[in-house]
């Protein structure tokens, strides 16, 4: 059986999934490769054949910059006219890169035997213009009309007539000339002397007009690497002791810059390969909040994105009320002709609160009040929602329930059907109130009244200030279970605590709403055997009803999730909780291909030599599972930034037992930087400035 493991590359909103081979064969087991541009699947097959059998593969991978996909490759045996040519003796090489909406391919053949090799090369191709939602399983009851192919000497054209009106093009280029060409195949003859090689080149357009330039695929590569070089070039630069830590690092600011994607608004974070390729409200701040210390120019292109798409009226058919961020927004034909909601769709409770919080974030970090201001009357209105739409019967708490039939039934982060229920595994009813965006309320209610503050707004200034009053003042009674001993995970409709244990619990730390004494009972039940697993803290705990290791959201280990526990758990100086954290999923990393966080791994308990079980749909990379290391790091090390005294300040720093020392390159403010060293002994660590440009602080409090 052929390996499925599969590997993405994306540019913009152009992306492909590939298998080992390099091959688009979808299946059962792997329906979701193919090449994509807004949601909807360009190229559904691509196969690479040598006289019509299949290459054996030597082996496959994704540059560590994530822009160039490689495969390896050789001759099975080939029967010929004149001779047999035994196997492995014609070494086949495939690359493929993204740009400009376009992929590029090459093949590269060498003869490695000591005869001449004569075999055929065939590449088998189709589109079929499937909507990502119908891969994942949505029936249609009717599509659009797939076109007839046009065929000439070097290219194949297919086109497609959406039930949107939208016709898209799929144009396959070939620029080394085959000897045939049909609607579904090009063979080229090939004749090598030994250790004579040649190149075969192509490109494959996804676009929505027919004709159109493409780059030579050499300044192509070139223009790409350049972007991705420009991108890295912002973010500060991390190196470690350990070359193991440094891979999961290296991978996952490469994955970062990735799913960073240009919109007229500046850069956005796209949620994640293949399912979620495009702009969520939520992972798109959390991902900013996680690489706020690391990249935080980042936070203002999705600041601005989301303050562009803000709802302005209340509309049930999307779940839109004036203030709200939206929560998912799809460009592809099923979104387009309303056979599924995501258009531009605010189902989402805490994409708001959470609004304010990353501008509150951004204004700490870069001290730029000049976009904050800009961004004013769009906080203020995330504000007034949480007030006048989000508390939905005015008890200080805000609630959620759903105006569209067809929406999403549960609207915080664990969004799936049954992921808020009763200790006796009965679902929740709404409006449901959950502990997390409580939490994230609260956080936002105190960053308006420091934005105002600096602004000169009293009068926000002080409503945030009585809000924030009144619901922590409510929130420790109305959630906390002596029972399970943390909080419950929500509130249901009849204000019933959910007293089920979950990670829900270990976010809200992050907003300072519970007491030191709290904070620890959680920290010691999310760190117990019941919510470790090992390699991380689980959704729900093992002795709960509905706790499934293998479920999406009830049981299973998301990073992200853990990167803002630990994210809390700094606030109370809880840093053995927080290298634990760190460990466990630096230690998945090292079983998992090229050193990627995914989405999520299975919650089942960690085996002596053994790896995490992986989920097998998980996206791979998913914006805020890699950002996961960064936000981790940071509370391990406790660095904050205060603009106004130009200082880096690190409080009761502390680095994992196999990490001795920390390189950090590129820091500072926007003119100022400075290159620093941490260095372990034994629990203790010291901070020496290396270099330094510009004026700036180095203040260390242990």
């Amino acid at each position: 059986m052929l390996d499925i493991k599969t590997f993405g590359l994306k540019d913009g909103d152009l992306f492909v999934i590939l298998n080992a081979l390099g091959d688009i064969t979808p299946s059962s087991l792997s329906p979701h490769e193919g090449l994509y541009r807004d949601d909807t699947r360009f190229l559904s097959k691509l196969e690479l054949k040598i006289n019509s059998e299949i290459p054996r593969i030597l082996s496959s991978t994704v540059k560590s910059n994530n822009l160039l996909f490689t495969a390896d490759l050789s001759n099975p045996v080939i029967d010929g006219e004149k001779r047999r040519l035994r196997k492995d003796k014609v070494h086949i090489f495939r690359s493929f890169f993204l740009y400009h909406n376009t992929l590029y391919g090459k093949i590269r053949l060498i003869n490695y035997d000591k005869c001449a090799a004569e075999f055929s090369i065939q590449i088998e191709f189709d589109a079929d213009f499937y909507d990502i939602f119908e891969l994942r399983g949505a029936k249609r009851r009717q599509r659009g009309e797939i076109l007839l192919p046009e065929v000439n000497e070097e290219s194949v054209i297919y086109s497609y007539r959406g039930r949107d009106n939208i016709t898209r093009y799929t144009k396959i280029r070939f620029l080394t000339r085959p000897d045939h060409i049909d609607e579904h195949t090009v063979r080229y003859n090939i004749k090598l002397k030994p250790k004579q090689q040649l190149e075969l080149l192509f490109t494959v357009t996804a676009d929505y007009k027919k004709d159109g330039p493409v780059l030579v695929i050499d300044k192509a590569y070139t223009q790409a690497l350049k972007g991705i070089e420009e991108i890295e070039a912002e973010t500060v630069r991390l190196h470690t002791s350990n070359e193991h830590f440094n891979e999961l690092l290296h991978r996952s600011r490469a994955d970062i810059c990735t799913m960073l994607t240009d919109t007229p608004y500046g850069k956005y974070y796209y949620a994640g390969i293949p399912w979620y390729c495009t702009a969520f409200g939520r992972d798109g701040i959390i991902t900013a909040l996680q690489c706020m210390w690391i990249a935080p120019t980042n936070a203002k292109g999705v600041l601005n994105f989301l303050a562009a798409h803000q709802a302005k009226e209340v509309d049930p058919r999307n779940d839109a009320e004036p203030g709200k961020i939206p929560h998912e927004m799809r460009s592809g034909e099923m979104a387009r002709t309303e056979e599924v909601p995501f258009r531009r769709y605010y189902g989402t409770v805490d994409a708001t609160p959470l609004y304010i919080v990353l501008a509150g974030e951004y204004l700490k970090r870069t001290g730029d009040l000049e976009t904050i201001e800009s961004l004013w009357p769009n906080i203020k209105a995330a504000m007034q929602w949480m007030i006048n739409y989000g508390d939905i019967d005015g008890d200080g708490f805000i609630e959620y329930h759903r105006h569209r039939p067809d929406g999403l039934i549960n609207q915080g982060w664990k969004d799936s059907f049954d992921s808020v229920f009763h200790a006796d595994g009965t679902l929740a009813t709404g409006p449901i109130a959950l502990v997390e965006v409580q939490g994230y309320a609260y956080l936002a209610y105190n960053h308006i009244v420091h934005i105002a503050k600096s602004l000169g707004d009293k009068e926000v200034m002080i409503q945030a200030q009585q809000r924030a009053k009144l619901l922590r003042k409510r929130f420790h009674r109305a959630f906390w279970s002596k029972k399970i001993g943390m909080y419950g995970i929500a509130l249901d409709g009849q204000k019933r605590l959910c007293e089920v244990k979950t990670s829900n619990a270990g976010q809200v730390l992050l907003s300072g709403i519970v007491s030191n004494r709290y904070a620890k009972a959680i920290a010691r039940k999310l760190m117990d055997r019941t919510f470790f697993s090992g390699w991380g803290i689980r959704t729900v705990a093992k002795d709960e009803i509905l706790y499934n290791p293998m479920s999406y959201h009830n049981g299973s280990v998301w990073p992200h999730d853990n990167s803002l526990i630990g994210w809390g758990l700094q606030r109370y100086n809880l840093k053995d909780e927080i290298l634990n954290i760190l460990t466990g999923l630096f230690d998945a990393s090292l079983f998992i291909d090229l050193r990627r966080l995914p989405e999520l791994f299975c919650g089942f308990d960690r085996r002596p030599e053994e790896g995490p079980t992986l989920y097998p749909v998980a996206c791979q990379p998913q914006a805020w599972a890699s950002g996961a290391v960064f936000l981790l790091l940071q509370a391990a090390i406790g660095i904050e930034f205060e603009c106004h005294s130009r200082s880096i300040i690190f409080k009761s720093p502390r680095l994992p037992e196999y990490i001795e020392w920390l390189e950090i390159d590129n820091l500072g403010f926007e003119d100022a930087r400075v290159k620093l060293s941490l260095e372990r002994y034994k629990d203790d660590v010291v901070v020496k400035v290396v270099e330094k440009e510009g004026d700036i602080n180095v203040v260390i409090y242990k």
